[in-house]
């Protein structure tokens, strides 16, 4: 060895345990590093996945600063603050061209709180409000999911390998079942209702402006028989069912149905994909010890259940340095906005900005974010009852929200 090994003033301290500490330290560092890249390589796996061309060009244009212009794709905005600022602006619609009801009115009708603007969407939101209120939800969520979580439960207490991905799909399917009026029903039956819904949303992708025809035949014959158990549980009129408070509560019966099939939509993926993706990442960070509420959130942020949201200008505006016109359509990066905040970290505050946008902002905050946060506590609160361990994973294919297709789990 000579001085440049040891430095002059690590002599002059004669402290042996320092050089240990500095080791353990580096060790440390280096495994928070690699846990890091771990998780980034997972989550972008995932997206990779589920979308190989359009998730790089995603990435990209990211890089082209808060706010660009893409020609044949519209204003693209991928900072939080703009984000936010287009969301809680009524000049940016849901209802024009390019917006979401360009996609879902020739299927579902014009009156589904996603594509509605105005005192119509305010009246039929006011009607469905008291669906979701914190203890409504809880109640349903612990009366329709008592039993599988306590199967799930014994399970992993026995040692037992999970699929996480299947057994959301059973979780998710079983609820949306409740919501739109079949009551209880077998696992096959929950099962074949999350498939439908998932072959649905399968049809659009981060570039779909509108549904074709084919597209559109598939997706009216699934969320036609949704109306019609829907209708079936709003005819009956029974006060415990939520068919039923929604007629009681004043809602036509072409609303409830409406209601039912974007609830069937929007409701069902959002949760089943994210449960799996929250535990991996906890997993990939050694984090199960984080606080379980902190640790939803940042991963919501880091896996955005809505990538893109979509809208239309109705009148001219600025958005930064560009003149966004009537009738051009705002592609708001929702991932980008959230990505640009660094990697998974649960201990990680958000910025009022940043807080929730992936469920929208405004009179258009998601309304079965209660219903859905309600889910996703139910099942966390069990699976990370104990540290689990991911034995085996495989990212999906052909999916809208990028997802696992197997999560294998047990606990470690």
């Amino acid at each position: 060895m000579n001085s440049r090994d040891n430095p002059p003033e690590h002599h002059e301290r004669h402290d042996p345990r320092e050089p240990h500490e500095r080791h353990k330290q580096h060790k440390q560092h280096e495994l928070r590093e690699r846990h890091v890249r771990r998780g980034r390589w997972h989550e972008t796996r995932l997206y990779l996945a589920a979308h190989p061309f359009a998730y790089p060009l995603m990435r990209l244009l990211a890089r082209l600063g808060p706010v660009v212009r893409v020609p044949g794709l519209g204003v693209v905005v991928n900072d939080a603050a703009l984000a936010r600022r287009v969301l809680m602006d009524g000049r940016f619609r849901k209802d024009g061209p390019g917006s979401p009801g360009d996609l879902w009115t020739p299927v579902l009708g014009p009156s589904v709180l996603l594509n509605m603007e105005g005192a119509p969407h305010a009246a039929l939101r006011a009607k469905l409000a008291p669906l979701f209120t914190p203890s409504s939800v809880a109640t349903l969520v612990a009366d329709v999911l008592a039993g599988p979580l306590d199967d799930l439960r014994v399970r992993l207490a026995k040692g037992d390998t999970v699929d996480l991905v299947d057994e959301m799909r059973l979780l998710a399917g079983a609820v949306i079942c409740r919501v739109i009026g079949l009551g209880e029903v077998p696992a096959a039956r929950a099962r074949r209702l999350f498939a439908d819904g998932e072959r649905v949303v399968s049809m659009v992708s981060l570039r779909t402006r509108g549904l074709n025809a084919r597209q559109l035949t598939v997706a009216r014959e699934v969320l036609d028989g949704i109306g019609d158990i829907a209708q079936a549980a709003y005819n009956a009129g029974d006060p415990a069912t939520v068919m039923g408070r929604m007629r009681e509560l004043g809602l036509s019966a072409a609303e409830a149905r409406g209601a039912a099939g974007a609830f069937f939509l929007t409701g069902t993926e959002t949760v089943a994909t994210f449960v799996p993706r929250l535990v991996a990442l906890l997993h990939d960070h050694d984090a199960f010890g984080a606080d379980l509420d902190l640790a939803i959130e940042e991963a919501m942020r880091v896996t955005t259940p809505t990538p893109v949201m979509l809208r239309s200008v109705a009148e001219p505006v600025r958005l930064g340095k560009v003149l966004a016109r009537p009738g051009d359509r705002v592609v708001i990066v929702t991932h980008n906005c959230a990505r640009a905040y660094g990697p998974f970290d649960p201990s990680r505050p958000h910025p009022p900005e940043l807080r929730r946008l992936w469920f929208g902002a405004g009179p258009h905050f998601c309304i079965g974010y209660p219903l859905a946060l309600a889910e996703i506590r139910a099942v966390a609160g069990v699976v990370l009852a104990r540290p689990v361990k991911v034995v085996a994973r495989r990212a999906a294919r052909g999916v809208l929200l990028p997802t696992y297709r197997h999560l294998l789990i047990r606990a470690a």
